[in-house]
């Protein structure tokens, strides 16, 4: 996913209180009921760093190659269809901006953002119906948990598709790309996820790629904070009870766009990741099914991946030529 360079700004509804109300939202609501070349993305959140990844250059062979797309019905797919409740059970989040997120401005508190648009999408190629669906929303922690007890049929919440969670689940094709970044107040003198982290403390969210990152290399950082939450971190910063967040670049540019007083730090992430739509392990037909949808979304221009983009992304992140490259493994 390519894009132009450029100084552009998310608008937020940020600051600490807001924050707060989000993350206070999902500890009540959490379980009870997220291109033709394959290139990279690049854009400025408005601080004059890149805040997406440049493309990927040697990526395990499992990491995005995924199944065949198929129309087809299997057992996964009927127990969704012949249960009582004719709805697709989606783990969402409801506090990343313009990702998965209610917006207090607006009336009703729907869930709306470029994930919840994806999951309406396969919800309607599996039932019909954009509204038959169901959002619970779900820690980071517990995303690939939920899938696997059963509590939801997939989880769509910038997700990343790597090696080790293939472990626990299988993913769909990857359809955005992104890596991790160093967030931290503007005034700081961390310049990226480099020395400069040494004696810092550092927040990142528990079964984040951040955290597993961090555990590679700490550069001599504090990394103990870690949440449930991606979110919990930022409030952290806002609160100074931390130095800096590690997260995903597309998640961090929103954060700064929603407080001013932090900013990306580093010319760019220091990983190439691309998020993936969650599914219990075996179910093959609705992970071909959810891979026809997105085959499907990826070249519908006027109403598909770029319409979703451009809506939700795109002041954030810039111009792009679309989604990556579909890869498939048989």
């Amino acid at each position: 996913m390519r894009t132009r360079r450029g100084t552009v700004r998310l608008r937020g509804w940020g600051g600490v209180g807001a924050m707060g109300v989000a993350c206070a939202l999902t500890g009540a609501l959490a379980l009870a009921l997220p291109h033709k070349d394959g290139g990279a993305a690049t854009a400025d959140a408005g601080t004059g760093v890149t805040v997406a990844a440049p493309a990927r250059a040697d990526a395990d062979d499992c990491n995005d190659r995924s199944l065949r797309p198929s129309g087809k019905d299997g057992p996964a797919i009927d127990a969704i269809k012949n249960r009582e409740v004719k709805k697709l059970v989606v783990g969402v989040d409801q506090n990343s901006y313009r990702w998965g997120y209610r917006d207090p401005n607006k009336k009703g508190g729907e869930l709306e953002g470029f994930d919840i648009d994806l999951a309406r999408e396969i919800a309607e190629e599996i039932f019909g119906d954009r509204d038959a669906v169901v959002f619970r929303a779900i820690p980071t922690n517990q995303r690939i948990p939920a899938i696997r007890s059963g509590q939801v049929d997939m989880v769509v919440r910038t997700m990343t598709v790597n090696c080790e969670r293939l472990k626990d689940v299988d993913f769909s094709t990857g359809y955005f790309q992104t890596g991790q970044q160093v967030l931290a107040p503007k005034k700081s003198d961390i310049t990226g996820y480099n020395e400069t982290l040494k004696g810092k403390k550092v927040c990142s969210a528990a079964g984040s790629i951040a955290l597993e990152e961090l555990k590679k290399k700490d550069f001599g950082a504090d990394i103990s904070t870690r949440v449930p939450n991606q979110l919990d971190c930022l409030v952290r910063l806002q609160l100074g009870e931390v130095d800096a967040v590690v997260t995903d670049s597309a998640l961090a540019a929103s954060q700064a766009a929603q407080d001013p007083t932090v900013e990306l730090k580093g010319e760019e992430p220091f990983t190439t990741e691309h998020y993936g739509v969650a599914m219990k392990k075996g179910s093959d037909d609705l992970v071909r099914r959810v891979n026809k949808v997105l085959e499907e979304y990826r070249e519908d221009g006027k109403n598909g991946w770029q319409k979703s983009y451009d809506k939700w992304l795109k002041g954030g992140l810039g111009e792009v030529s679309g989604p990556p490259r579909a890869e498939y493994r048989d």
